[in-house]
Parts: C-alpha cells; structure tokens; sequence
C-alpha cells in the first residue's frame, strides 16, 4: 500500500469532546425545551376559558417534566349524563383535547399524557344504574385509547388511598360553592332528597377524591370544564387548568348534551321535597 493510499484510508481519531457532542446530539436539542415555550403552547385562548389557577405552580410541573425526560401529565374528570351511548358532542371533545396534546407535541419531544377519570361515584349518586354507566364509560374508553388517551375509574383511585395520605377536609363548608353545586343538583339530580342535600354530600364526596387523584396523579396538571368557582372540589396542590370542553367559546360538558349536540332539558317537576338521604349533584 503506498503511503497516499495509506494517508487516505486511515483517519487520525476524533478528538474525545468532538465525539461526545456529535453523540449527546439529541440530549442537547431536548434540554433546550423551555417550560414557558411548552406552556404557551397550550395555556392560550383557543383552550383555557379563565385563567390557570396557579400559572408559576402549573410552570414548575411542566419543568419537573422537561427535568425527567418524560410527557407533560394531564388528568381530568368525565362524567355521566342521561345518555348511556357515546356521540357526537363526546368525540368532539376528545379530538378537542387531542388537539390540545398536539400543540405540546410540537414544541415538546416528550409530548403530553392525558389520563381520563371517569367520575363514576358522581353517576351513582346522581340515580344512574351501573349498566348505564359501564355502557357509557366503556364506549368513552374506546374512543379515547386510539387517540392516546389513559382512562380509570375514580372510586378506584379512592379505594386506594391510604389513610394517612396528605388532604384537608375544610372544617366548614363553603357556602358559595354549596350554592353552585345546589343549583346543579336542582337541574341533574334524580334523588329523592332536596338538591341542597345532594350538594353536600356531593362536595364531601370530593373532598375524599380530590386526596385520591393528588396522591395517584402528584405530578399532574387537573383539566377542568367547570369554572373557578368551583376549585375547592379539585386536588389542592395541583394546578388547575380551566379548558372549554369542545371547543373555543364553548363549555357544556359533552355528557350533558345530545346526540346532536342541544343541551339536554330534563322535566321540571324535579323532587323537591323535605329533606331525606340524597341522590345526587353533579359539578363534575
């Protein structure tokens, strides 16, 4: 072999720092993700309907992601209305989340996790029959999977908890959240009780819950259909994201709307009479 051919095919080594950042390429292109860029991928106008309820706090979840190198988490309630079949307002919403996810994709590798909770002790106290509820919350899984989607059953995540998991439990209850959930109760509920019965035991019910999805979710952001109104129902020590439910402008939760998409009118001779063991509210 002469000494050209010999220059040609044998190349001096790669100094070591010039091997090492051709090989950390990519790890270099994801810490360069900024929590507030990922942030305002999602936190805009086009999804939220108010204000986050701790935008510094939802910030810092979303940099404990970016830290680990894994999805943004998201996790929020879905509830049980008077239809017992998935439609059409159902899958808008999922799409509308998906769209949500996606704007995280695109500024994020990692991209976003979305976990739906299905609220099915709220439909029991509400007077819906487990059949319904199976039939509905498993054409809602189904539906949900394909687009990358997580489902579980809230009562599950109840069962558990663990006695000594971090929560409080207000000493009194707040009288401007009983009045909204009281005003949901006339409107949902199909107990035999009055609706301000079924708003208390609706609101201890979450106060329970709210401890069961921090302790299984503690690094998560909580969507929300609902407005601020109601954040003492929600994990305390998760940020709250309130989201229109199908699309800009738009929050009826999809499980109170029919097949095409009207809002549903139930009979106004709602029970109304003297107090007696509740059936329900809902806010979720």
């Amino acid at each position: 072999m002469s000494t050209d051919e010999h220059r040609q095919t044998k190349q001096p080594p790669q100094p070591a720092h010039h091997q090492q950042a051709r090989w950390q390429g990519p790890k270099r292109i994801k810490s360069l993700a900024e929590p507030g860029k990922i942030v305002s991928a999602f936190n805009t106008w086009a999804f939220k309907r108010e204000q986050p309820s701790d935008v510094a706090l939802l910030t810092s979840v979303v940099a404990t992601a970016i830290a680990e190198e894994r999805a943004v988490e998201f996790v929020l309630y879905w509830g049980k209305g008077p239809r017992a079949e998935i439609a059409k307002p159902d899958l808008d919403c999922l799409d509308y989340l998906q769209s949500l996810t996606g704007r995280i994709a695109a500024a994020y590798s990692y991209g976003a996790v979305v976990r739906i909770i299905f609220t099915d002790s709220h439909a029991a106290l509400n007077g819906h029959s487990p059949a319904s509820m199976s039939s509905y919350f498993d054409a809602i899984a189904a539906a949900a999977t394909p687009r990358g989607f997580q489902t579980c059953v809230l009562s599950d995540l109840v069962r558990r908890l663990p006695d000594a998991a971090p929560g409080t439990q207000p000493a009194v209850r707040p009288a401007d959240t009983l009045a909204n959930l009281t005003r949901s109760a006339a409107r949902w509920y199909r107990g035999a009780g009055r609706p301000a019965d079924g708003a208390v035991a609706y609101y201890d019910m979450n106060m329970v819950e709210r401890r069961a999805v921090e302790h299984q979710f503690p690094a998560a952001i909580f969507i929300t259909f609902n407005g601020s109104e109601v954040r003492d129902l929600f994990p305390e020590a998760l940020p709250v994201f309130y989201m229109y439910s199908l699309r800009k402008g738009f929050s009826v939760k999809p499980w109170f709307l029919d097949e095409t998409g009207a809002a549903v009118v139930l009979p106004e001779s709602l029970p109304l009479g003297p107090s007696q063991p509740s059936k329900g509210a809902s806010a979720a």
